[in-house]
């Protein structure tokens, strides 16, 4: 099966990764049913001028240029990208998969994206410059419209940037399509097609490229390695939602892709599953060796899952590292507010926080986590010298190997304390209205402004 190069580097259209599955499938499965027909029947001719009767038949080029359009394209609208590479020497699609070793190294350099509408132009990724290991997994983290979701879909392109590259390796992948980037996609609602079996869902996108391997053993080693070997001839709707996304994940692997991306691939589940379902993605990535994306919203997840932890508010890179960096040397307002969703805020003014002798540095309001509140050891009369603050004790929760205990000052401010391990022994000690004596190292707080930790 052949492709002009014409064919090969044009523009695909822009669409959402989670919209068109139906029109999609139909799509798929009418190119499937056309390519079929060409080949059993080998009625459909292309000749050039010079071409003698005699010469073998192949597929009319509108048919077949038609043909695989639409199943790219349903590819490109949610179901993930078939495999293709970008250096052909005749524009022949390939018959194989390659091994993908360690994945691909991805760099941004001055990223833009900006949409125009007729309020005005809107600015969602701003100025990125940055890299990804290869073979490792990397987190995108931010609130809803901080930009990463549209940044993995500059990376699988699927939208256009504005301005800056994208390369892959050492080669710019900025303005190749969809299937030349060799990407797999993962979707939170899974886009699996409900009329097939585990099996076809799987073998889809080696099938349709015509790979020259044997599919069956593919196909069999994927359910191996998402650990649902013998469901082959089942049908999505019978498994379980972490069932499915561990079939979209073979789904994706199966055409051997150099970059995994993966949209909020956990969000549709219940919690006790979601823990479950990342420790099983995260060894599956790790033995795969694929260049990993992902984004999410969820902290812990994203510091459960990944190597690498970038995160995003206002379309920019606020701070990236590993997990341990990230959680504990924030390096703003913003980044310790957003990886931990129980800091205390208190005004730089208050009476706990004048007592702790705080720097202001001109803001109005102070950050600080609950783990660094301490509770005094020693007798009330020696708490004031030592710098400890007297409070009542609003609320216990006990979380087994936490504790929370909520806090009220004289001047009717409240903060949350946390007490791990040994000092969660305590609250068998307390009660409810107890006055206890507590302190903050002022090492730990950090002063801002509300815009400083505002996500819009």
């Amino acid at each position: 099966m052949l492709l002009t190069s014409h064919a090969l580097n044009r523009q695909q259209p822009q669409s959402a990764c989670h919209t068109g599955l139906q029109e999609g499938a139909a799509a798929t499965l009418r190119a499937s049913r056309h390519q079929q027909q060409a080949r059993s029947s080998g009625r459909a001719v292309c000749r050039t001028a010079g071409q003698s009767a005699a010469e073998p038949q192949t597929a009319s080029r509108e048919d077949l240029l038609s043909n695989v359009d639409e199943a790219e394209q349903a590819h490109s609208n949610g179901v993930g990208a078939l495999r293709h590479d970008h250096h052909y020497s005749n524009g022949a699609l390939p018959t194989e998969p390659r091994d993908v070793g360690h994945g691909v190294r991805v760099r941004m350099q001055d990223l833009h994206k900006e949409f125009t509408t007729r309020q005005g132009t809107s600015v969602v990724v701003s100025g990125i410059t940055t890299e990804f290991p290869p073979g490792q997994t990397v987190a995108l983290l931010g609130p809803s419209g901080s930009g990463k979701t549209t940044l993995l879909r500059m990376i699988a392109g699927l939208e256009a940037t504005t301005s800056g590259r994208i390369l892959f390796d050492d080669v710019d992948a900025t303005a190749m399509t969809v299937q030349e980037r060799r990407v797999g996609f993962v979707f939170q609602s899974y886009a699996l097609f409900k009329h097939m079996t585990l099996a076809e869902n799987i073998s889809f996108g080696p099938r349709m490229r015509g790979f020259d391997i044997d599919i069956d053993a593919r196909v069999n080693e994927l359910l191996e390695l998402v650990e649902l070997p013998g469901r082959g001839n089942a049908y999505p709707q019978q498994l379980s939602g972490g069932q499915r996304q561990r079939i979209a994940l073979a789904r994706a692997l199966a055409v051997n892709p150099r970059l995994l991306l993966l949209d909020e691939p956990f969000g549709a589940l219940d919690p006790q599953v979601r823990r479950s379902l990342r420790k099983g993605v995260k060894d599956i990535i790790a033995r795969v060796g694929v260049t990993s994306i992902v984004v999410t919203h969820d902290q812990e997840e994203a510091f459960d899952i990944a190597d690498r932890v970038v995160i995003f508010n206002r379309g920019k890179v606020v701070q990236e590292g590993t997990p341990e960096e990230v959680q504990n040397h924030p390096n703003s307002p913003f980044a310790l507010y957003f990886t931990d969703v129980d800091v205390n805020r208190l005004p730089s003014t208050c009476q706990f926080m004048k007592r702790m002798g705080l720097q202001r540095q001109g803001k109005p309001f102070v950050l600080f986590r609950p783990r660094n509140v301490r509770m005094c050891d020693c007798a009330p009369q020696d708490a004031g010298a030592r710098g400890f603050v007297p409070a009542t004790i609003r609320d216990l929760v006990d979380l087994g190997p936490q504790q929370r205990v909520f806090l009220r000052f004289d001047d009717r401010e409240e903060i949350e304390m946390l007490l791990v391990g040994w000092a969660a022994e305590r609250p068998s000690q307390l009660e409810l209205q107890q006055r206890v004596y507590v302190r903050v190292d002022p090492s730990d707080c950090m002063p801002y402004f509300p815009d400083e930790i505002a996500s819009q």
